[in-house]
């Protein structure tokens, strides 16, 4: 079991590590101009990105429960109609994000607090990169459908490319052309392109065996077609409040300053360092767990989620390790600004317990993805965001400040993972027999 486990993680670890990278680098390119406004425009610009591009999250998320039943019971015709309708809802939605890029920055802005410099250049770099976002969704759908295929090698090989891509694009265009933060925008739209130009050339193999099974019509009849919806529904709602929580923890951050503003969100990083690495156990689990769930092999289910929590426990000690060691170090490549870097001093000890307050989190996620489990993981999530979450910070913020918005945030990471296990035994397991 732990061979397998591993031969879907280490791709897929090796798949998500490049996105942090690719955070930080833009991040140090930022970190090591003239001003922190660059470093406050990615923030608040990504941010946009992350409510829109994490909010289609279910085209991953879905994509890979719904293939990896149908490759568990053999059903290559369902594998197929699975695509067709993700790559027909990621081209829909990218386009609908560009036709609507106005007055969804005019409405992000509304609550988006942050000083006017910092506003101008994170509109600037959302105008600029809207125009990756068909690009973007198929990437998701396309990585899903690989994953729930039981395929990781081939997402690792696209995301390598469109990352070291991106980087290279970026270097260019700051070092040799003066861009700033609009040419870190520029880069992600052209690497995408990119992307998918090379993702077309890895599916051809598979166009191959499955044009047989191919039919627009019924891929896309609303009866086939509903299951799909109804589950990808409850992971848009969950999805939500993950960016509603992250999202509400830089708009926070914003309307403290500048300053804390850069602190938290290059303090961040260590978070997002951690759960994609984590998160390549996480889809290892989406693949199997769908595997055996559609398998209905209760045995093998209980197997694979005993190993995982076994992994993610490991990990999780590994990183605390390292950020304690190298945490420094690791900040001070991301920044020479000594007024952040003295700053980040005070708030450092939340990101060593971020690997143990979250990995179950993660694990628990990807576990109910592929069972597409969705209603219990949708109504744990709004319960803990609306219950955990937002009193807890609200309480906390008066007396302490912006340690109360780190102890809040870690409080629902942890939440998350609980309510998920306590739901386990009827969401999960039960689950196998039933069907």
């Amino acid at each position: 079991m732990n061979r397998k486990i591993l031969l879907l993680a280490i791709p897929n670890i090796v798949t998500n590590i490049t996105i942090p990278l690719l955070g930080m680098v833009d991040l140090g390119l930022m970190g090591h101009l003239e001003s922190v406004i660059y470093i406050g425009a990615i923030a608040l610009g990504s941010m946009i990105f992350n409510f829109l591009f994490w909010g289609f999250g279910f085209l991953r998320m879905g994509t890979s429960g719904f293939t990896a039943q149908a490759f568990g019971s053999k059903n290559l015709q369902e594998a197929t109609r699975v695509l067709v309708r993700a790559v027909v809802v990621a081209i829909g939605g990218g386009v609908l994000m560009i036709l609507l890029q106005v007055p969804i920055t005019n409405f992000a802005f509304l609550l988006i607090g942050g000083s006017a410099e910092v506003e101008m250049l994170a509109r600037q770099y959302f105008y600029i990169r809207i125009y990756a976002a068909p690009a973007t969704l198929v990437m998701y759908a396309l990585t899903g459908w690989f994953i729930g295929m039981q395929n990781a090698r081939t997402p690792m090989i696209l995301a390598i490319s469109i990352n070291i891509l991106n980087i290279l694009f970026s270097l260019s265009f700051i070092h040799l052309f003066g861009m700033k933060s609009d040419g870190i925008a520029l880069a992600n739209v052209m690497s995408q392109c990119a992307g998918i130009l090379l993702s077309l050339l890895f599916l051809r193999g598979y166009l191959k065996k499955l044009k047989k099974y191919y039919n627009f019509r019924d891929a896309m009849n609303w009866k086939a077609i509903k299951p799909f919806v109804s589950v990808n529904k409850d992971i848009f709602i969950r999805t939500l409040c993950l960016i509603f929580v992250l999202s509400f923890f830089t708009t926070e951050s914003a309307q403290t300053g500048d300053t804390i503003l850069a602190v938290n969100t290059l303090l961040f990083q260590f978070f997002y360092f951690f759960s994609y690495f984590i998160d390549g156990y996480a889809y290892a689990a989406e693949a199997l767990t769908g595997r055996y769930v559609g398998a209905r092999d209760q045995l093998q289910l209980k197997r694979v989620i005993r190993q995982l929590f076994l992994w993610g426990l490991s990990l999780s000690g590994i990183f605390t390790l390292i950020y304690g060691f190298g945490g420094e170090l690791i900040l001070r490549l991301l920044t020479d600004n000594p007024t952040v870097i003295m700053e980040s001093q005070s708030y450092f000890f939340w990101v060593l317990l971020i690997p143990f307050v979250t990995f179950s989190a993660f694990l628990w996620d990807g576990i109910y993805i592929g069972a597409t489990a969705s209603v219990p993981m949708r109504n744990s999530m709004v319960i803990i965001t609306l219950v955990v979450f937002l009193p807890a910070y609200y309480l906390l913020r008066e007396p302490m400040g912006n340690n109360g918005l780190w102890l809040a945030t870690m409080i629902w990471l942890a939440a998350r993972g609980i309510s998920l296990w306590l739901l386990s035994k009827r969401a999960i397991y039960e689950r196998v027999i039933m069907r």
